[in-house]
């Protein structure tokens, strides 16, 4: 992911916020706004015919330095083209960068609702550790979240 690609990010990103079932978010960040909030490494997208069809990207789940190792997946495909295993190829570059940068918990919280991004994270060694029940509100209508977390297999825990 380079600086130059941060239009077609964000434009994949507000394909999620349409379905309603990727994040409680209601409006597309600025670059510098989305750009802060992720971490400088682990960050790839998905190019096919020179165009950008999927991304992830992790952002640190607290300041705290204890947690430094800690980070949340944000993984988003082009709406049009889902099923063609764009988010495993995401996923399984992602997984082997965040190890290579010292990360032992890679954390996701996805609505129930959002089939295929659990399948994904369960074909990833992702597990349940809970669920968060009308945690918030999106479209005036309460939603619960499912809670996941991988742990890695390279770094001694």
């Amino acid at each position: 992911m380079i600086p130059s690609d941060s239009k077609r990010i964000l434009e994949i990103y507000k394909m999620g916020l349409d379905t309603k079932n990727a994040t409680f978010e209601t409006s597309v960040p600025s670059w510098s706004d989305w750009d802060s909030k992720h971490l400088k490494h682990s960050r790839f997208v998905y190019i096919e015919n020179d165009t950008i069809l999927g991304w992830i990207a992790l952002s640190p789940v607290s300041t705290r330095k204890v947690y430094e190792g800690v980070v949340e997946v944000s993984v988003y495909i082009d709406t049009n083209i889902l099923g063609k295993g764009i988010g495993s190829k995401l996923m399984d570059k992602v997984i082997i960068s965040s190890e290579n940068h010292g990360i032992w918990t890679l954390y996701s919280s996805v609505f129930p609702e959002n089939i295929a991004t659990l399948k994904l994270h369960d074909k990833f060694g992702f597990r349940v550790i809970g669920k968060r029940e009308r945690i918030a509100q999106l479209d005036n209508k309460w939603r619960d979240t499912v809670l996941l977390e991988r742990r890695s297999k390279k770094i001694g825990i």
